[in-house]
């Protein structure tokens, strides 16, 4: 009988070392190309704008190097650091092949095959084409590379233990659908791909759960507990319409960070915009407003008007693709 009561004293100890055990032995990700397509620095300049590479990796509050480690974030899970991603063989990722960048950027796994932390918004990259990586990566081959490490994740138990990770991908990680509709413009389709893809705009405007996972029923609703303590709005169409937005006005919001009432975008939105929308093209940033304002591809929005042109920042040029922390 004490021989019984000791076993059962024991189990649950003996049963989570097993379940860890299967965790860390439980593979993720799958093989990368053996060789990539020759890559364009300008176009991944333009796609790390557009995936938010340069603004969350780079502390522009501190002025710090571009790619280099970006501000902390505060979450109820813990503060997490952006890493340095500059071309450094030992800070950054100079040491790295493609393959490792690829299964990074579009699955989440490290090249030591550790999953990364979600507060990285890799499921939203899942969709990126070979093309797109080998630019991405010779952009990042351009950058200066620094030689001070971020630094590193302050996160305690359990979040600490990384395999566990492994079941939050089982539940939550899913590719995003960015295929084109049949019967929706250009602009549409391509606001498609930047909304729910590079953009990763359901990564702020959307709540999570207790396990953070995205709340799929609360889309776009808004999220009140961003790193920081910071909120996003809610982009639902409704919602935007009621802002007094329009298809033109909300493109130069995407430019200028100037809202229809006169104000101005302020907390992360502004960080958004000053680090990367605002180097958009004009017809992407048009492409996500009509996406936005018609997600469901009815075809019921307007036309897009005309941008305002009663201010000087209306004919600023953005021309510049480069990834310096400087807009």
């Amino acid at each position: 009988m004490r021989g019984l009561i000791r076993l059962f004293a024991i189990l649950p100890t003996v049963v989570g070392s097993l379940g860890a055990g299967v965790l860390a032995l439980w593979p993720i990700g799958d093989a990368e190309p053996a060789a990539f397509p020759i890559g364009d620095p300008e176009r991944g300049a333009y796609l790390a704008r557009s995936g938010g590479c340069v603004s969350c990796h780079t502390n522009a509050a501190a002025k710090g190097p571009a790619l280099a480690g970006g501000a902390p974030l505060d979450t109820p899970f813990g503060t997490f650091v952006p890493p340095n991603i500059t071309p450094h063989p030992v800070a950054g990722i100079g040491r790295w092949t493609i393959q490792d960048f690829a299964r990074a950027v579009r699955q989440g796994v490290s090249p030591e095959g550790d999953p990364y932390y979600p507060v990285f918004t890799y499921s939203f990259y899942a969709g990126f084409t070979d093309q797109d990586i080998a630019d991405l990566w010779e952009a990042f081959r351009t950058v200066p590379p620094v030689a001070e490490a971020a630094p590193v994740h302050d996160v305690g138990f359990p979040f600490s233990f990384r395999s566990g990770l492994k079941l939050w991908r089982a539940n939550y990680l899913d590719a995003p659908v960015t295929d084109a509709l049949m019967g929706t413009s250009s602009p549409w389709n391509r606001g498609r791909v930047l909304v729910e893809g590079a953009a990763h705009c359901a990564a702020c405007h959307t709540g999570r759960n207790l396990a953070g996972g995205l709340k799929d029923s609360a889309r776009f609703a808004g999220n009140d507990d961003l790193p920081g303590g910071s909120k996003a709005p809610s982009i639902l169409v409704a919602d935007l319409l009621g802002r007094g937005f329009t298809v033109g006005n909300l493109s130069y919001a995407l430019k200028s960070g100037l809202l229809p009432n006169g104000d101005a975008f302020g907390g992360s939105m502004a960080e958004v915009v000053a680090q990367g929308t605002s180097y958009f093209t004009d017809a992407d940033r048009e492409a996500i407003a009509t996406y936005l304002l018609d997600p469901d591809g009815t075809g019921l929005v307007p036309a897009p008007g005309p941008l305002p042109t009663d201010t000087p920042m209306a004919g600023m040029d953005h021309s510049n693709m480069d990834m310096s922390n400087e807009n």
